[in-house]
């Protein structure tokens, strides 16, 4: 199936992608790869409300500019809650902080560790462009305790999303990990003050989009940091590795002399025990980067973002990290770590490269002909009894000549043409692909290849992974 019929369909609302239908037959598979992958790992699925407080969505410190607020077109005039801001309702633009709500409001009946995974629309305020939506799917799995949440929770959740990216048929996806305690730790222990911390990762978090020079500026004229300052946090961004030791020798070297703060220490320890245990359990998949600050203020410890092979320019495809203290009644804290993918700005670029081939764009497996219309009701039991076996069958629309429904069925992609018989004859099923031709019988029929039953993915190219150098 040619490239252009997998790509995003024409949309003239911008923002807001609709796939041909073989794109949806992509995103679909995807969907469904990885659930099952999710599932194989113990992680449940949810969904939760498409709408949340604004409140509840601004508590991470994003913008509210960037959440679409609900009003009725027919709004009473009497209706309070449509102009009070306490009680203003949002579309939620990503599912980290409507998870935390639903954990807590169900934390009566919940299970801890709870691990679960979600895969829901979001919308987002946001100026479109390529990879960016304001409609699209997201899909994150997380693992949220009650109280603590052992580290080794850190590792799994990067690994079984390295496994679900690797069953998909995409190019490589590497996940680069960091961790915020090293970093802040790093920054106090060159003298950057604590209330200056987060707008130093707000800006090292840029690096890859303006560049070190302007890093460096801003964190000078904007932050306000020393020269040298800067300097050190350029130093810690340009560190990658994936062995442990020299990943924690190059941390340490590149403070110049500055004692190390408790905190860089801990940090440290908690990254390269990290690429420890995920160097044994799946090499290659994780590396360390030094660089990866995520700009988002809730984020405590280990933070992830992850880039596709031969797309690094699209920048990260998915993200996520440790948040300790996102989730809480006040009394109970629920610590968590997440990774979430952006599937739609994932599939924008599979589809508009053409990087993965669709062996058709519908379901069926089977065109049952039409001999004519007298006679259409024969073939519409041999479609149902397919069905009844679990075969997608469809009906010619019309009967024309055999040629001519060999033709319809072609042009879908529908691998087989079933001919009922004539004048006491028994049925045959025909290849179209081959050309070869057998008697069938409805009732004990099946393809030689059971790929032939459902639409195939195949990768068109592939390129190895850009896993860094050592640190």
């Amino acid at each position: 199936m040619s490239s252009a019929q997998v790509r995003p369909a024409q949309s003239s609302l911008s923002g807001f992608p609709e796939w041909l239908p073989a794109g949806r037959v992509v995103e679909q598979a995807f969907i469904d790869q990885l659930r099952r992958t999710f599932e194989l790992h113990g992680f449940c699925g949810i969904e939760t409300r498409a709408v949340e407080p604004l409140a509840q969505l601004t508590k991470k410190g994003e913008t509210s500019k960037e959440v679409y607020l609900l009003s009725r077109l027919q709004a009473d005039p009497r209706d309070r809650d449509s102009t009070d801001p306490s009680k203003q309702l949002g579309l939620h633009f990503d599912l980290t902080v409507p998870f935390t709500r639903y954990v807590v409001d169900n934390a009566g009946v919940l299970t801890f560790p709870f691990k679960r995974y979600q895969i829901q629309k979001v919308w987002r305020g946001e100026r479109p462009q390529e990879g960016r939506f304001r409609e699209f799917y997201q899909v994150d799995i997380d693992v949220v305790g009650d109280g603590a949440l052992p580290l080794h929770y850190d590792v799994e959740v990067p690994l079984v999303m390295s496994e679900a990216l690797a069953a998909l048929p995409i190019p490589p996806v590497t996940i680069h990990v960091s961790n915020r305690k090293v970093a802040q730790g790093f920054y106090q222990s060159v003298g950057i003050g604590e209330d200056q911390l987060i707008e130093v990762l707000r800006v090292v978090d840029k690096l890859d989009k303006i560049g070190a020079q302007a890093v460096a500026d801003e964190l000078v004229s904007t932050v306000g940091t020393t020269a040298q300052q800067a300097a050190a946090a350029l130093r810690l961004a340009t560190i990658t590795g994936q062995e442990p030791e020299a990943v924690r020798e190059a941390v340490l070297a590149a403070l110049e002399g500055a004692a190390p703060h408790e905190l860089l220490l801990t940090g440290l320890d908690e990254l390269t025990a990290l690429l420890d245990a995920a160097h044994r359990r799946r090499p290659g998949a994780i590396i360390a980067d030094l660089k990866i600050a995520r700009g988002l203020d809730y984020y405590t410890g280990t933070v992830y973002e992850s880039f596709m092979a031969g797309a690094e320019d699209l920048g990260s495809v998915c993200s996520g990290g440790r948040f300790d203290n996102l989730a809480t009644n006040g009394k109970r804290t629920f610590p968590g770590v997440g990774i979430s993918i952006g599937l739609s700005r994932l599939l924008s670029r599979v589809l508009a490269d053409g990087l993965v081939e669709v062996s058709r764009a519908v379901p069926t497996a089977v065109l049952v002909a039409v001999t004519d219309e007298e006679h259409r009701a024969a073939s519409d039991t041999v479609a149902d009894t397919l069905r009844r076996r679990g075969i997608s069958a469809d009906v010619a629309p019309t009967a024309a000549k055999f040629g001519k429904q060999i033709k319809f069925a072609d042009k879908r992609g529908i691998p087989f043409v079933w001919f009922p018989g004539a004048d006491g004859e028994g049925d045959s099923v025909k290849d179209i692909r081959s050309g070869e031709q057998s008697p069938a019988e409805a009732e004990t029929w099946r393809p030689a290849d059971d790929a032939d039953l459902t639409p195939q993915l195949q990768p068109v190219a592939t390129a190895e992974p850009d896993t860094g150098g050592q640190g």
